[in-house]
This record gives structure tokens, C-alpha cells and sequence, in this order.
């Protein structure tokens, strides 16, 4: 199955820092899988394409900046 955890491929970002970050992988529907890097056998979150494109939009424009 290509949505099963063995079968994503996860990345993370080159900023990482002693693994405290998150490790993104791509979905077949163009969706992502997010889990925590300090936790790779924890829970992975999926993301639509739309979802995931809204955050990162959302991201880009500001909105989460403190």
C-alpha cells in the first residue's frame, strides 16, 4: 500500500537541529504526511492537497508569525 508508513519517504528540512523538527513526505494525491522527528514510530498526520497548499500559503503570507 503506498499510504502505509513504511512505503512514504520522509524528509526534513536542512535547518533541522538534533532532530527537533518534522519530516514531511509526499502523498500519491499530492497530499503530505507529517509526523515528528523525535517520534518517528508516533502518529502521522495526512494532509489534503488543498489543506497542505493553504498552509503553506498561509505560511508564506504571515499568518502564523508571532
Amino acid at each position: 500500500m503506498q499510504n502505509s508508513p513504511e512505503a512514504l519517504v520522509f524528509v526534513k528540512s536542512s535547518y533541522s537541529v538534533q532532530n527537533a523538527c518534522v519530516e514531511v513526505a509526499a502523498l500519491p494525491d499530492g497530499g503530505r504526511a507529517v509526523r515528528d522527528s523525535k517520534d518517528v514510530s508516533g502518529p502521522i498526520h495526512r494532509y489534503t492537497r488543498a489543506g497542505w497548499q493553504a498552509f503553506v500559503q498561509g505560511v508564506k503570507a504571515g499568518e502564523f508569525d508571532l
